[in-house]
């Protein structure tokens, strides 16, 4: 390829939308272009490393037997309905009618159209085991896209799922799945860390999501240098550590004067005591329903696990009125004054039931010191539960060593579905003993853009990018620096050569100067850049560019299939170096 021929629109300024460096350098590197907000046209090099990208995925999921397929991306209304979940949703769905009033949704995912499309293709147990995926497009109405193509409102997904006759046969192939993610993963140049995940409205029994450390991330890892546990903090079970040890503010029931202090920091500040010591009160409002969450002060709610717990389709904050309604003072809530039934009273499972408390008096400017909860609460009147959200040092739930957090990016994600959507479907088959038993499912999905970026963000320097060899837009950048004809041809005969012995090439051959054309190369990242100017036309000497170290080796050049071949060597190594 010539890129006389070809657009290669790079610029020199980030553009002012973008905040971190894929969504920088994707822009300047002349890969993609924004549409609007959360869309994004892939421009011809960035569409390259896209196809890369497929095609590794595409290649290692045949390998490990599953089937592609191509469905519609607009879904009808009354699939979603049968599983329950065009309201469960939300309003990330994108919805729409046509004309004549039937409602349909672009698929953000395609668990009800695969489940729809084989259940009369497979009768018996001689069917199964079944894994089926596609490589398409996916829609998310997100509420605020951000970070480029991380997390957009059109994307590519490889999703897949398979269907089993029990849950021997699931967990095999979830394993092999486990397996396949991590091959993709290594041969995209992705180090990517398994951490065990919650199923949200996936629904299933085990989840596990393949996670990139990265500063940029917008998941919170839980690590344990110890034995290896790994989880994402909206899954991480929360225990209380053996040697946590708390003093009681006092051993009698008092109330405390706390003008005009309502957060916790400021109350504990005032009473000069730790955060630990309050008991912080969280009024929520799910599905027509009312509940008031409290926790220890110093931990903040896991939403996430609240709402799994509610089965709740939306959850948010209690508004004043409501809260005024069940004769709750927002601001000064004690679960000894909620009396109204229709409020549930939800507490943590780290709090210590014979531990005096400072909570909320029910009164502006006034807080209570309680002797315990067990004198004012029966716990067959509350429910326990965790609720909290793991942080930096709690104890690992394995092996109780302190844990570590971190910050990730969610490439891949596997689930354990179970019979949620085989029950919705009825979708069952004869087994060896001619009787009808429900098929149990899995579920596997990749973001392929999303690893596009998520690589660059790993693989960047204040040059630009430096791609991996397996996905890089071309492996070789020929760069010419010539004045006449006659040197140009020369340039063009090994260009030729270099073409027909099969190098992956980009012949920079534009009128521009040398500079510019150093700089675009390293900026977009191929992996190779030969140089073929002054030092070739009068002493044979080609300059070959290690783009990701920067090292330049010069070597004589001889013949074409000479260097040919050692481009063959240089590609293969780079290759070994991702296995």
């Amino acid at each position: 390829m010539r890129a006389s021929s070809y657009l290669i629109p790079t610029t020199k300024e980030d553009p002012q939308d973008a905040v971190v460096a894929s969504h920088k350098l994707m822009m300047r590197a002349g890969l993609v272009r924004k549409t609007s907000s959360g869309l994004y046209a892939y421009l011809p090099l960035g569409l390259r490393v896209l196809k890369k990208i497929e095609a590794i995925v595409r290649e290692e999921m045949d390998l490990s037997g599953a089937l592609e397929f191509q469905l519609p991306i607009l879904t009808p209304s009354e699939i979603w309905k049968e599983s329950g979940r065009w309201d469960k949703m939300g309003k990330e769905m994108f919805r729409l009618k046509d004309r004549h009033d039937n409602e349909s949704c672009l698929g953000p995912t395609h668990e009800e159209s695969f489940c729809y499309l084989v259940k009369p293709m497979i009768r018996s147990y001689k069917d199964l085991p079944i894994n089926v995926y596609q490589i398409h497009t996916k829609f998310r109405d997100e509420i605020r896209p951000r970070f480029g193509v991380i997390r957009s409102r059109e994307f590519t997904m490889k999703d897949a799922y398979s269907f089993h006759l029990d849950d021997v046969s699931l967990d095999e192939t979830y394993q092999l799945m486990r397996k396949t993610y991590r091959k993709i993963f290594a041969r995209l140049g992705l180090n990517t860390i398994p951490v065990q995940a919650d199923s949200g409205n996936m629904g299933g029994s085990a989840s596990e999501e393949f996670m990139v450390v990265s500063p940029i991330g917008e998941e919170t890892l839980t690590i344990c240098n110890s034995c290896g546990y790994s989880g994402n903090i909206e899954k991480t079970p929360v225990i209380r550590s053996e040697s946590r040890t708390k003093k009681a503010y006092s051993s009698e029931n008092a109330i405390l004067e706390t003008p005009n202090k309502k957060t916790i920091q400021e109350v504990a500040e005032f009473l000069k005591t730790d955060e630990s010591v309050l008991l912080k009160a969280v009024a929520i409002s799910y599905d027509g329903s009312y509940a008031v969450a409290f926790l220890e002060g110093d931990r903040e709610l896991n939403e996430n696990k609240l709402k799994n717990y509610l089965s709740a389709n939306e959850m948010r904050p209690m508004g004043t009125t409501e809260m005024t309604n069940f004769g709750l003072v927002p601001g000064f809530i004690g679960p000894q004054f909620i009396k109204n039934e229709k409020v549930k009273i939800i507490i943590d499972s780290l709090v210590d039931w014979d531990f005096s408390y400072v909570t909320g008096a029910n009164e502006i400017d006034k807080h209570i010191l309680i002797s315990s909860l067990q004198s004012f609460l029966k716990q067959d009147q509350i429910e326990i539960l965790d609720i909290s959200q793991a942080k930096e040092g709690d104890p690992c739930p394995n092996c109780h060593s302190p844990l570590k957090s971190e910050k990730g990016i969610e490439v891949g994600h596997i689930f354990k579905l179970g019979q949620k959507y085989s029950k919705a479907f009825d979708i069952s088959v004869l087994n060896a003993n001619g009787k009808s038993t429900m098929t149990t499912m899995g579920c596997y999905g990749i973001g392929v853009n999303r690893c596009m970026a998520t690589v660059i963000e790993q693989c960047n320097d204040d040059k630009g990018i430096y791609w991996p060899i397996s996905i890089a837009p071309f492996h070789v950048c020929l760069v010419s620096i010539t004045k006449n004809p006659e040197d140009t041809k020369k340039v063009e005969s090994i260009y030729k050569d270099l073409i027909a012995a099969g190098i992956d090439l980009l012949w920079d051959d534009r009128d521009l100067g040398p500079g510019f054309k150093f700089k675009d190369s390293e900026l977009i990242g191929y992996p190779i850049r030969l140089t073929l100017g002054k030092g070739f036309l009068e002493k044979s000497e080609i300059s070959i560019l290690d783009r990701k170290s920067m090292m330049e080796e010069t070597i004589v050049f001889s013949d074409s299939q000479t260097l040919a071949n050692l481009l063959k060597e240089k590609i293969l190594s780079l290759s070994k170096d991702l296995n």
